[in-house]
């Protein structure tokens, strides 16, 4: 299976956020490709709190981390690019990992 990173927003409308995301994740997995949404799964409770600056950081220097492993980051774009899929693209482009661009239909 081709690994893959996947970029969706969850700041914000939070838990419209996690339910675009999961359908993101499905997608993937519909592709047959083994995605991680690490934005969903360090965000769980329990783990860390995004509200928490430096447990947010820790969360996206953990994701980011993972970004070499993948064969391409995926970018859900439904809901616009945040700052924080903009700079895992950035940092997928500098270590010269595929961006690619997606749509799933707004339910």
């Amino acid at each position: 299976m081709r690994r893959v990173v996947i970029e969706s927003p969850y700041a914000g409308e939070v838990d419209r956020n996690i339910h675009y995301a999961r359908r993101a994740i499905h997608d993937c997995l519909t592709r047959g490709e083994a995605p991680i949404a690490s934005h969903l799964l360090f965000t769980q409770p329990g783990v860390l709190d995004d509200n928490d600056s430096r447990e947010r950081s820790l969360g996206i220097a953990a994701g980011l981390a993972w970004m070499p492993c993948a064969d391409a980051i995926v970018v859900y774009t439904d809901y616009g690019v945040s700052p924080g899929m903009q700079a895992a693209i950035e940092r997928a482009k500098f270590l010269q990992i595929p961006v690619e661009y997606r749509s799933l239909k707004k339910q």
